[in-house]
């Protein structure tokens, strides 16, 4: 398949790009048409991208990483939704890490960031969602209370993807009480939870069945110990070291949503110049030509907005409004593309053998997470445009 490729990049991305290519070949439709039937996890596929150290991307070398920036790391993820494979099953670990980055201290930059460099150390699950507060995050009620040497777990996550393939889990959980923190921001901490040992101990793993094949979970903490040396940073500033990673996940998997769109793209170009009905291809009917054409303008605006966000977060600027925004609009046109690919094609847009209806069912996701266009806009509404908040 053709594969829509970006313009003007330097040789380093390229070739970054050209390697997630030979990586995703061997990883055909097949392959993944057969995990979403069984909804398998694609450990062969996560194996094969840490093996070649793309999860590793935006670990700095002194830790085993490649050291890349923020642009390589799209690329990886672009380039793997384009080429029809799904980055879902292992996108957290370039980001969830940042925090550790960030934020940990130095023997906990050593310990943990050379094993995930390596690949001995999955640190894919991201412990905040519950379901009493959804993404009013600061109303979330698992609670970590200080016990000596340890801190005591006790509440509940939701839609906590890749907990049952992952060593490792990013926690937020309350160690003030609400009423008595000093500010609305205050009170929330953050753990790295080292999930062989929870397991059995208090933690237990409850799979959901959803619409596409994402191996998301809820989470139930029941007096989960967990040692004082994982608190990373200070306690009760955990809301705003995970602010940093919510951007850099909304940028990254606002690459994903373009790569995908590029895939419905040139599926339906592809299939438009071959079908041929009433004597003559279906792609030379406007009706046809110019949704697809009005999906690739969509999609390249988004690019554009999701390279800008890139560059604020590299370069340090205040980057909220622009990842926001990018998540947004390339959401919006890998949807857009989805839906004009199903119309393309028709009836055999349904069928499983062509994987139209599976990459359907994937994108459509990131209208919902891991934040809704609703509360993007209202974001945009508040922060942006001055306007009253709305929530």
């Amino acid at each position: 398949m053709h594969v829509i490729a970006s313009d003007h990049e330097p040789d380093e991305i390229a070739a970054i790009r050209e390697a997630v290519r030979a990586l995703c070949e061997k990883f055909p439709d097949e392959y993944w048409r057969a995990l979403d039937r069984e909804r398998g996890y694609p450990t062969e596929f996560v194996e094969a991208l840490t093996n070649a150290g793309f999860l590793a991307a935006l670990i700095p070398e002194e830790y085993g990483g490649s050291g890349l920036k923020m642009n390589a790391a799209i690329a990886i993820m672009e380039e793997i939704q384009a080429n029809g494979c799904n980055g879902a099953a292992c996108h957290a670990q370039m980001y969830v890490m940042g925090t550790v980055l960030r934020h940990g201290n130095a023997e906990q930059k050593q310990k943990y960031l050379p094993a995930i460099a390596r690949g001995e150390l999955r640190l894919q699950a991201f412990g905040v969602t519950e379901p009493t507060s959804g993404t009013d995050t600061l109303s979330l009620r698992t609670t970590a209370t200080r016990d000596g040497d340890h801190y005591v777990v006790d509440g509940q996550k939701i839609w906590t993807s890749r907990v049952e393939h992952s060593d490792l889990m990013l926690l937020l959980a309350r160690t003030t009480p609400r009423e008595r923190a000093k500010r609305r921001t205050e009170g929330l901490s953050v753990f790295l939870v080292d999930l062989r040992e929870a397991k059995g101990r208090g933690l237990t793993i409850r799979p959901i069945r959803t619409i596409m094949n994402h191996a998301t979970t809820e989470v139930f903490f029941d007096g989960v110990r967990v040692p004082a040396e994982n608190l990373i940073g200070q306690e009760g500033q955990g809301f705003r070291y995970i602010l940093s990673g919510m951007n850099a996940e909304r940028i990254l998997i606002a690459a994903e949503c373009i790569g995908d769109a590029k895939w419905f793209i040139a599926r339906a170009s592809g299939y438009a110049k071959e079908r041929s009905v009433f004597g003559r291809p279906i792609g030379q009917n406007q009706g046809v030509q110019f949704p697809i054409a009005r999906a690739y303008a969509q999609m390249r605006a988004a690019e554009l907005m999701v390279h800008e966000a890139a560059g604020r977060y590299e370069s340090g600027r205040d980057c909220g409004a622009e990842a926001n925004m990018a998540k947004l609009l390339a959401a919006d046109a890998s949807w857009a593309a989805a839906d004009m690919c199903v119309q393309t094609f028709g009836g055999f847009g349904f069928a499983e053998e062509f994987d139209v209806e599976r990459k359907f069912r994937e994108t459509r996701l990131y209208q919902v997470a891991p934040i809704s266009t609703n509360l993007i806009l209202s974001y945009v509404a508040e922060h942006v445009l001055g306007m009253p908040r709305s929530y």
